[in-house]
């Protein structure tokens, strides 16, 4: 037999430990580290028994393994997704279904996409007060969440508004719940679990009725949207997805989508402020037609501020042998981005916001981890750094932001992502004489 050997963790039991996790998430994670090692044994609610890894080789090695070793984590998001999510997928049924949505997010699509982008990012800003204190968090929000309903599903008119209004309630109150025990005995209408069924019913129906629309629609072919491709997407077997399939994969990537941007652009206005040689160097860039900068910056914003911390596996195999360590079947294995993100010997100074460090370079994708890796690394990292790249650009193009000598602004815990704990506080002037005539024209032409 395989001798089982975990590295060393807390004794405490494991309703003390979850309160822990919960109630200091990064913060517990440093303290564990600094007492136990860059690796550690815990026993939470929810996971069960687990170890946390923050050795770069370790996590390189856990992203190499095959699913048949070391694959997707029991208790996870699809129990808010649905059971044909990604998150809720293993094996072989995660390998086809991501064989299918590939291609919308990569290449010559994602071009296709930025005129999107730009223009629901001036409609936003369009409204924004100049030269008074606002949270751009709730902003950065409507952009995303407007961006992600035009590509996925091309929607508009009563559709359209509706999700509009559903989707933001929704995602919150599905990314607490991801986290939270389900009820055994039936749900309650007026339960967080009953008003969430509820919510996910009406999103059905809404998806359903788009289905049918794009179904029946004489210019399928022409569409780029994402729910377009999807019907006409096809398996190795010649077999369409089923409207269950494309309902949850559609959920999937807006909630992905969505809250995670927008959350890594608040925290961009956050260092961005508070960072004015940065800022500075970033304006003289956008100005002269450049970008090598403006990509190194969001590469340190998400290597700095990772609005996801945690990404996982579970143990398949009888045992699996990582490094320094041999892990029993059914043990949860839980990647701490924040720690890697803050080890020194990857990232010399790590804990200063550079974004020099990528300029001319690109990450490692075993150590820069904002995305997971692996199999299971985000389908739409690329998407999200475009939307990242042309909302910042569009930011700093059409508006002055000036800088702060406030303190740093802290996490706050929204369930699954992180995000300043004061939404991103920006205080903005436009740019120039004749500006908002300016911006509504590049409006008009975007939308075009």
């Amino acid at each position: 037999m395989t001798t089982v050997k975990l590295p060393p963790g807390p004794s405490a039991p494991p309703l003390l430990q979850g309160v822990y996790a919960l109630t200091m998430p990064l913060r517990g994670m440093r303290r564990l580290r600094d007492r136990y090692g860059d690796a550690f044994t815990v026993h939470i609610p929810i996971f069960g028994r687990a170890v946390v890894l923050s050795d770069p080789a370790e996590i390189k090695q856990l992203f190499m393994t095959g699913p048949e070793a070391a694959d997707n984590l029991e208790v996870n998001l699809g129990r808010v997704l649905g059971p044909r999510s990604f998150f809720a997928l293993s094996g072989e049924e995660h390998r086809r279904q991501r064989k299918l949505l590939v291609p919308p997010f990569h290449g010559r699509r994602l071009g296709a996409y930025e005129k999107i982008v730009e223009a629901e990012t001036l409609r936003e800003m369009a409204s924004w007060p100049e030269g008074k204190p606002f949270a751009t968090l709730p902003s950065m929000m409507r952009i995303t969440l407007d961006v992600i309903l035009r590509a996925v599903f091309g929607a508009e008119g009563a559709e359209f508004s509706r999700l509009r209004d559903l989707l933001p309630p929704f995602v919150t109150l599905g990314s607490r719940l991801a986290v939270a025990p389900v009820p055994k005995f039936g749900e309650a209408r007026w339960s967080p679990w009953g008003r969430f069924r509820a919510m996910r019913r009406e999103y059905d129906a809404i998806v359903a009725r788009l289905i049918v629309k794009a179904s029946h629609g004489e210019n399928l072919d022409d569409r780029d949207d994402v729910l377009a491709l999807m019907l006409q997407s096809r398996y190795e077997d010649g077999s369409a997805m089923s409207h269950g399939e494309i309902a949850d994969q559609l959920l999937t990537l807006l909630t992905a989508g969505h809250e995670t941007t927008a959350t890594t652009l608040a925290w961009a206005v956050e260092r961005l402020r508070r960072h004015p040689a940065v800022l500075r160097d970033l304006v003289e860039e956008t100005d002269a037609g450049g970008k090598e900068l403006r990509e190194a910056t969001i590469l340190e914003v998400q290597r700095t501020r990772p609005v996801i911390d945690l990404t996982s596996r579970q143990v398949k195999a009888d045992s699996l042998r990582l490094g320094r360590w041999t892990l029993p079947k059914g043990y949860a294995v839980l990647v701490s981005i924040a720690l890697i993100h803050d080890d020194e010997t990857i990232f010399p100074n790590a804990r200063a916001f550079d974004p020099s460090r990528f300029v001319g370079t690109r990450p490692d994708l075993y150590q820069w981890i904002p995305f997971g890796g692996g199999t299971r690394r985000c389908i739409g990292a690329a998407f999200a750094n475009m939307e990242l790249n042309v909302v910042l650009r569009t930011l700093l193009r059409e508006y002055t932001l000036l800088p702060t000598n406030e303190r740093d602004e802290r996490w706050h815990s929204r369930g699954i992502a992180y995000a300043p704990g004061k939404g991103g506080v920006a205080v903005v002037r436009r740019r120039g004489a004749g500006h908002a005539s300016a911006i509504a024209t590049r409006t008009q032409e975007a939308l075009r």
